[in-house]
């Protein structure tokens, strides 16, 4: 018999750390340690919280009866790191010297590896992460803007996308290299991708377009928005948050909660029912252009993230699209088994770690 390994996987928030320890694909334990603004305070940066979040790992590992000599591996999500393809990286001195000087953008899950490291390194265990939000395989089609100085890049949810993905190409019948799906992860951000031949060959990334979503503003117009900058009424930062965070739903509704927008719709709340519509139109669209890039020829539409769970905004992008071929869902965000699963791979041999240079 095969020797069945325990991967601990750990997924930093804005304000929380979600971890879980897989003994192959069964769940031994999953937890969610919050932490309040109060909590946070004292850090000045996302970095000076990396001790205070390791230590309530560790804590948590031993809360459930399991100490780190009990692991084989421990995988945290990857941080905003430079562009690179899709896969498993061993967690390397370059990794972690990038992950705290040289990212994309500050944000907790730059403390995955971090903290996987750091734990990991007590046994000497190895320490991965998978499929960061920087996965880039675009293909040089898809990176032309139409300003040289300006291409276009891909940020995403791409562990989501990916491990979506597997399970697509699987329920189809075919290899995951073999497979060719246009698919949307609707979060709090939304992004579309086209997946060919095992990469995401385009991205429409939702820090810069797309549909507008619960918290982010997707496409504006252009001119508006380069004369709004220079009307001296906003910061930089002040502009950045409108779009990214208090855009969207935020912006139109004041939530972002998708529950709540429905409940104003089913109480006769005509604005909200006309937003959420509009969200649905966006993504619908977007989907139509994602298909464009593979000429219509695709396996299926395949939608994931939080949102999916929404019957109703499923139902009316689906109404929009479902022409065009085979529609399928699988709602949630299961990051934390598409972590491990990342790393199974590796230990199995399956799959080769790679290294980050």
């Amino acid at each position: 018999m095969s020797k069945k390994f325990k991967v601990l996987a750990i997924n930093p928030g804005s304000t929380s750390t979600k971890i879980a320890l897989y003994e192959e694909d069964k769940c031994l334990f999953e937890e969610v340690i919050r932490h309040s603004k109060e909590d946070l305070a004292p850090f000045a940066t996302i970095y000076d919280q990396y001790e205070y979040r390791r230590d309530l790992v560790e804590k948590a590992l031993q809360r459930h009866g399991y100490a780190i000599a009990d692991l084989d591996a421990v995988v945290g999500r990857g941080g905003a790191l430079k562009p690179i393809p899709g896969g498993t990286y061993i967690v390397n001195e370059l990794m972690l010297h990038d992950l705290r000087y040289r990212v994309q953008t500050q944000h907790a899950s730059n403390l995955g590896g971090l903290m996987a490291k750091g734990i990991a390194d007590h046994h000497s265990l190895p320490a991965f992460i998978v499929d960061p939000v920087c996965v880039d395989e675009l293909q040089p089609l898809a990176r032309i803007s139409g300003w040289p100085e300006m291409p276009r890049t891909s940020i995403c949810h791409a562990l989501n996308l990916k491990a979506t993905a597997r399970r697509a190409a699987k329920d189809l019948g075919k290899n995951f290299e073999e497979a060719t799906l246009v698919m949307g992860h609707l979060g709090g951000g939304i992004s579309f991708i086209v997946h060919k031949e095992g990469k995401m060959i385009d991205v429409q990334n939702p820090m810069q377009g797309g549909s507008f979503s619960p918290e982010r503003t997707g496409y504006l117009p252009i001119s508006d928005l380069i004369q709004l900058c220079y009307s001296g009424k906003y910061t930089y930062d002040e502009i950045m948050k409108k779009m990214i965070g208090q855009g969207g739903l935020a912006a139109h509704l004041g939530t972002v909660d998708a529950r709540e927008v429905e409940a104003r719709i089913d109480a006769g709340d005509a604005q909200a029912a006309l937003v959420y519509e509009a969200m649905a139109y966006q993504i619908a669209k977007e989907i139509g252009s994602m298909a464009t890039v593979v000429g219509g020829r695709f396996d299926a539409i395949v939608l994931t993230g939080g949102l999916a769970h929404s019957k109703r905004l499923v139902q009316m992008v689906r109404a929009r699209v479902e022409f065009m071929g085979k529609f399928m869902v699988y709602p949630g965000e299961d990051e934390l088994i598409a972590l491990a699963e990342g790393v199974l791979r590796v230990l199995h041999g399956e799959e080769q770690a790679k290294k980050f240079e």
